[in-house]
């Protein structure tokens, strides 16, 4: 079976660059272990914004009467919840499947590996073997959680985000360890079902890569919401042999406490799938256990590609879907398909999502890594509870953080906490994609009442200019 292109991996960067190679103009084949879509569509991305959208609607419910609305005797039916979340994720895998078929994309299922360049060996669930040929290789064998070794996972006391989406039984507790992306969307998920959660994160506050009065200002929140946290701190040991969990827990000063729970989750980030693929047989080179890839994403070895989380770059689904439409578009330039060079990543105007409640958005630099980078700051805050939108919606937690070079007035960041702000934050990354100032930002009408015009409210703040606050 021989392709021009040959795709490991199906997921948010694997099936995008398919399609893009075959819009170009290449007979293409994409191999799958499991299911279309990989684990954005199936196990991550979309499964778990369904659970959330769930327990949203649990806590409007549950606070009806805020709004006028009185709900009597509200429940959750866990097990449906579960079930819906499935549901969507398998909607959008189908939707994958029709997507292969009308790009003319050949689909081989099983455990791909590479033997030669140009040869992919695959492994089907019946243990069968095909070799699959093709001119160009596109690596996009994704990631998984990351696994430590005094946290070994059972997937029934000790689990991982796989087992947290389809628990048979809801827990009466749970200690969620890690507190990035995964942990605290899940402890908003368990919390408002009702069940007693506990996040222990080892840095000194949760979600340490945003800015820090996000990180404090979520944390205030989650308490309000009867979350607790525990931050510098690190589970140290478990023990699993009663009917729950007993976790060791060390605290920043030396001292150790025990938590006890049904269930601990570990959230601890992800580590790239790169075993048992055939990179060290083919001399592809890695470095800190990720593939090394050029600015157009290709190996060390010619014609062989590596997107998404297996390679250097955040491992977010935007950013593995980007890089595999510049992967096809720099085959279609070898290949005289194009002519011109696909625009290479910008790591730093890559939109980060939590979609916790209040959800988290941000781009760019933090106001302290601003400050180590050099720059004079124009720093500007607007607070949710300002917006009339905000007020109607019942949701006026958070704030949109905003910050410039006070030289030239370029956007360098921007840090969202509040609800919706997921849908807003593109507003910041398209202007700093543009340059835009903050002139511009000031001079273009944002519509009323919308809960993104606190944009450009936090912009007139950082300029003396406020009108509203």
């Amino acid at each position: 079976m021989a392709y021009d292109v040959i795709v490991l991996g199906s997921g948010p960067g694997g099936y995008p660059a398919a399609i893009r190679a075959s819009q170009l103009g290449f007979k293409v084949a994409i191999i799958e272990k499991e299911s279309l879509g990989g684990i954005c569509l199936n196990w991550g991305c979309i499964p778990t914004k369904a659970l959330l959208k769930s327990a949203q609607v649990f806590d409007y419910m549950k606070h009806s009467t805020s709004y006028g609305i009185n709900a009597s005797d509200v429940s959750a039916d866990f097990g449906g919840v579960i079930k819906r979340s499935r549901g969507v994720a398998d909607k959008m895998s189908k939707g994958v499947q029709f997507l292969m078929k009308k790009n003319k994309i050949d689909v081989i299922m099983g455990f791909g590996k590479i033997k030669a360049k140009g040869q992919i060996e695959v492994t089907g669930a019946d243990g069968n073997k095909q070799l699959v040929e093709g001119k160009y290789i596109v690596i996009a064998t994704g990631g998984r959680g990351k696994e430590l070794p005094n946290l070994k996972q059972d997937g029934k006391k000790v689990i991982g985000y796989r087992e947290a989406m389809v628990l048979p039984d809801q827990p009466k507790s749970m200690i969620i360890v890690g507190s990035g992306a995964i942990g605290v969307e899940f402890a908003y998920f368990y919390n408002s079902m009702g069940t007693k959660v506990t996040i222990v994160e080892f840095l000194p506050r949760i979600v340490p890569v945003e800015d820090e009065e996000v990180s404090k200002e979520l944390e205030k929140q989650y308490k309000k919401q009867g979350i607790e946290i525990m931050t510098n701190s690190s589970v140290e040991s478990v023990d699993t042999t009663g009917t729950g969990v007993k976790a060791t827990v060390k605290k920043q000063d030396g001292s150790t406490t025990t938590l006890e729970a049904d269930i601990v989750l570990s959230a601890v980030g992800v580590v790239a799938n790169i075993e048992g693929i055939g990179l060290e047989e083919n001399g592809i080179k890695t470095e800190k256990g990720k593939i090394v890839v050029d600015a157009y994403q290709q190996t060390s070895v010619p014609g062989i590609y590596a997107i998404g989380d297996c390679s250097p770059g955040q491992a977010l689904a935007h950013v593995a879907s980007k890089e595999g439409i510049n992967a096809a578009e720099h085959i279609g330039y070898n290949e005289k398909k194009t002519n011109h060079l696909p625009d290479v990543m910008d790591y730093n105007n890559i939109p980060g999502c939590t979609y916790c409640s209040p959800e988290i958005a941000s781009v760019g630099y933090t106001e302290k890594a601003a400050k180590e980078a050099g720059y004079e700051l124009k720093i500007g805050k607007f607070p949710f509870m300002a917006s009339g939108k905000a007020s109607a919606a019942g949701a006026t937690e958070g704030f949109v953080k905003v910050i410039y070079d006070a030289k030239y007035g370029e956007l360098l960041g921007a840090h969202m906490i509040g609800m919706n702000v997921t849908e807003f934050i593109v507003e910041a990354v398209v202007a700093r994609k543009l340059e835009t100032t903050a002139h511009e930002i000031l001079n273009s009408s944002h519509p009323h009442p919308t809960m993104s015009e606190a944009f450009k409210e936090a912009t007139a703040v950082a300029y003396g200019e406020a009108t509203d606050i």
